[in-house]
């Protein structure tokens, strides 16, 4: 059972929501968030990266940008960038990339679902930053960045989807500097809500795709409001938080590749042999990059050269679905052992490229003298995300890229 819920959004103008949406704060630094905003008062970023209206230097966690935040985003409601609509509504929000779409239903989901673990997750959360969105959210007094959730696909949804979007106008239709599109439809009819929301409570899960630390978040404010509720009330805002629900069959997760900037004291041919002992290694001799195109196969940048491991059979663990993942076979085999990077969330030595950047982004990475060696990476695929979120257990950092990604202030949740 899945429980969904319409609410009263606050979106932008019409002519204003291309100005508005903004990628999530999470995907740039600040000072990115300041030169993509500093022509556009209506960018969502004053609200999301509040820091950008505040002296360089401020610390992004101090009481004066949570404060800047709520104000922005208050002043954008009062001078009517944003309406509300005037009943409890959904939305459809498809997004199309390259000529490929995926569509999903904007709702308000259940922070008891969450707890009750049939909103499932796959990844663990840092503590500062999960405080981080907390202090938001409460601050703000509204959920302002969408979950991003997946669920298997139902046709019986699909197709009351695919009908409203084939009988109505969208309210929204845009494309965005990244050349993503970007197309809402408001779904207003009792009859089509409730039909909908009837039809969700067939599926049986929910499961995060992005957005782990503001789904932790969304629930701890919602539970601090629930404790402070002078009556309890089991259908006020705070007990729901913004979300965009898609099929499973829509999606499409990029590579999660990694960039390391040494051989912990290794030369590249001792590199080599040592890394022969667990995998098959030979010299790439195509053209541009080696992108992998099976499972338990990588690429890797060294000196110049492209070349491909295929991880040998007794380093691959069938049987566990974490184990047998990609990013686990090359931490466990590659990485930790040899490169001594043991927590690639803490680790300085490592970093993270998604597959949006292409692959040249790791060559110029290594090739600038800043990183030593590169790792190009198979997807992570949808199947795999679920049967680990089913079993209860958690991926290792930086599995998955999903791509395009959701926008935020386009929809604006508030909590009373």
């Amino acid at each position: 059972m899945s429980r969904v819920r319409p609410f009263r959004g606050y979106r932008p103008t019409p002519e204003l929501c291309k100005m508005v949406a903004a990628l999530p704060y999470d995907v740039m630094t600040s000072e990115e968030a300041r030169e993509i905003a500093k022509d556009n008062p209506y960018s969502f970023l004053h609200v999301d990266k509040a820091e950008i209206d505040l002296p360089e230097g401020t610390d992004l966690y101090s009481d004066e940008v949570y404060a800047k935040a709520a104000e922005n985003l208050n002043n954008m409601i009062d001078n009517g960038v944003y309406i509300q609509d005037d009943k409890p509504v959904f939305y459809i929000y498809r997004l199309t990339m390259k000529g490929r779409s995926q569509t999903g239903l904007v709702a308000c989901t259940s922070i008891d679902e969450y707890i009750e673990g049939k909103i499932k997750k796959h990844e663990l959360t840092r503590a500062d930053k999960e405080e981080d969105r907390v202090r938001h959210v409460d601050t703000c007094n509204a959920n302002t960045g969408p979950i991003f959730l997946t669920y298997r696909a139902e046709s019986e949804i699909d197709d009351i989807i695919d009908t409203w979007k084939n009988e109505h106008s969208p309210i929204y239709d845009f494309v965005s500097w990244d050349n993503v599109e970007h197309t809402v439809w408001l779904i207003d009819e009792d009859a089509v809500i409730n039909r909908l929301s009837m039809v969700f409570v067939k599926v049986s899960s929910l499961y995060i795709a992005d957005g782990h630390h503001r789904n932790a978040s969304a629930v701890r404010v919602g539970l601090e409001r629930r404790k402070k509720a002078a009556v309890p009330d089991e259908n006020a805002e705070y007990n729901f938080y913004l979300s965009v629900i898609f099929p499973d069959s829509q999606l499409y997760i990029m590579d999660y590749n990694r960039v390391v900037k040494d051989l912990n004291g290794r030369s590249a041919d001792e590199f080599i042999a040592e890394i022969s002992k667990k995998f098959d290694i030979e010299q790439y001799m195509g053209e541009g990059c080696y992108k992998p195109d099976r499972m338990h196969t990588f690429g890797m940048y060294l000196e110049g050269k492209w070349y491909i491991l295929k991880a040998k059979k007794e380093i691959i663990h069938e049987k566990d679905p974490v184990d047998c993942l990609d990013v686990s076979i090359l931490q466990h085999e590659l990485l930790s052992p040899i490169l001594n990077i043991g927590d690639p969330r803490t680790d300085s030595r490592i970093d993270f490229v998604g597959g949006i950047r292409g692959l040249k982004a790791l060559v110029k990475r290594v090739d600038s003298g800043n990183m030593k060696v590169a790792f190009s990476m198979y997807p992570t695929t949808m199947g795999q995300l679920m049967d680990i979120a089913d079993k209860g257990k958690i991926m290792p950092p930086k599995s998955t890229w999903f791509e395009p990604k959701l926008r935020s202030g386009i929809f604006i949740h508030k909590l009373d």
